[in-house]
């Protein structure tokens, strides 16, 4: 079926916006590891004096200050999947229907994760990201992988550096290993860190069989098959990511996470009380209140292409804090890399045209990886990647 060509059907974009965010920039290529980039190491970057260190530094149109307004994203109670209440998940559905279509973000509650593993687990991101310098970097993301320690991303790039360090590690839904995240901690940290990965195990367990819900409601709401998304992403292959925002005494002047949708699927967030995500919508920035109780949800790329774009991949940001320390548990739910991403053929209208041609996963991941940093661009600019590279295939 034919697709139609479109600008990046992001948000709705005004004249204004378009001119703080370019709709298209040049791919941008990692930095090869041996060009010397810096080391990310916050308690010297907290002590200095004077001036930022250029690397950190973002333009005054990624800086535009927020409007201290929250974003009126609805609160979705999960119970009513337990209780088997037809008529409040209709409802229910519906919020989310209006939700996705104009921003793509909503939070839920009575998820059923354990509160107390939701402790656990930002206990031992102090166990990860306290850990003595050369440790971490021992256990650094590999270049065009995902799974490993960054700081600041300057093992990827230069300039507009986040002032944040990861941990990220992959999830197989389908593995018959229960030990498959432990495995991964002990060979990359060791024998000392199994603890943190006994916990990560169980939280990304809990992530995936919530996702799997928040699936099911998602095809409610667009009226297709219930079922639909829930066995497509069955056996995916998610990411699970720990961060950790230090305090920065040139807050005014970086960012935590620059301006960039999510090239995956949903995003499934817990937030600590500091606060710091907002989210571009009706061309001005809007936080998302904390919810110690709540976890916050947002439309990925990719799922907005499983959408026919109908439910909306909306930029986001993360500030960082001048006094406060700040961090946040991310479980990115993904397909399996292999499956073909394409709208169920019932949600299409007579005579609709598709807006995203089909593709792969594990396309769109190593177009994000490898040739391109998120913007608010990245699913139109990945599409027009792959048109090139599949006609001109000698070139990439």
């Amino acid at each position: 079926m034919p697709y139609a060509k479109m600008s990046p059907p992001l948000m709705e974009l005004s004249a204004s916006t378009l001119v703080l965010y370019p709709a298209s920039q040049p791919p941008q290529e990692p930095k090869n590891e041996n060009n010397g980039g810096i080391v990310f190491d916050s308690k010297n970057l907290q002590q200095m004096q004077g001036e930022m260190p250029k690397e950190f530094l973002w333009p005054s149109r990624d800086l535009v200050d927020t409007t201290q307004e929250e974003l009126k994203e609805p609160l979705v109670d999960l119970a009513i999947f337990k209780n088997g209440d037809e008529k409040a998940i209709s409802n229910a559905a519906e919020l989310v229907r209006k939700a996705c279509l104009k921003h793509g973000f909503f939070q839920v509650i009575n998820h059923g994760v354990d509160p107390d593993l939701i402790d656990a687990a930002y206990h031992e991101i102090d166990s990860i990201f306290k850990l003595p310098l050369s440790k971490k970097m021992g256990a650094k993301r590999k270049p065009g992988g995902v799974s490993g320690y960054s700081g600041a991303h300057a093992d990827r790039y230069s300039s507009k550096l986040p002032w944040k360090e990861t941990f990220s590690f992959l999830y197989d839904h389908q593995s018959f290993s229960n030990s498959q995240i432990v495995d991964y901690f002990k060979s990359v940290l060791g024998e000392d860190l199994q603890h943190t990965g006994r916990v990560y195990q169980k939280y990304c367990e809990a992530m995936k069989d919530l996702s799997l819900v928040i699936m099911e409601l998602l095809g409610i709401s667009l009226g297709v098959d219930r079922e639909h998304y829930r066995r497509f992403f069955q056996d995916g292959d998610s990411i699970m990511r720990c961060n950790y925002y230090p305090p920065c005494n040139r807050a005014n002047l970086t960012l935590g996470t620059g301006p960039h949708t999510d090239p995956t699927s949903l995003t499934i967030l817990h937030q600590d009380q500091v606060g710091g995500l907002e989210v571009f919508v009706d061309n001005k920035w809007l936080a998302v209140r904390p919810r110690s109780e709540a976890l916050v949800i947002n439309i990925g790329d990719t799922f907005m292409a499983l959408s026919n774009g109908r439910y909306k991949s909306c930029l986001h940001r993360a500030l960082v804090n001048t006094y406060r320390e700040r961090r946040s548990l991310v479980y990115f739910v993904c397909p399996r890399e292999d499956k073909i991403v394409r709208p169920p053929d019932n949600l299409l209208c007579r005579n609709e045209e598709r807006k995203y041609p089909d593709f792969t996963w594990s396309n769109l991941f190593e177009f994000t990886q490898k040739h391109y940093r998120a913007d608010v661009a990245t699913l139109q600019s990945f599409i027009e990647w792959q048109q090139c590279s599949n006609s001109n295939p000698s070139n990439f």
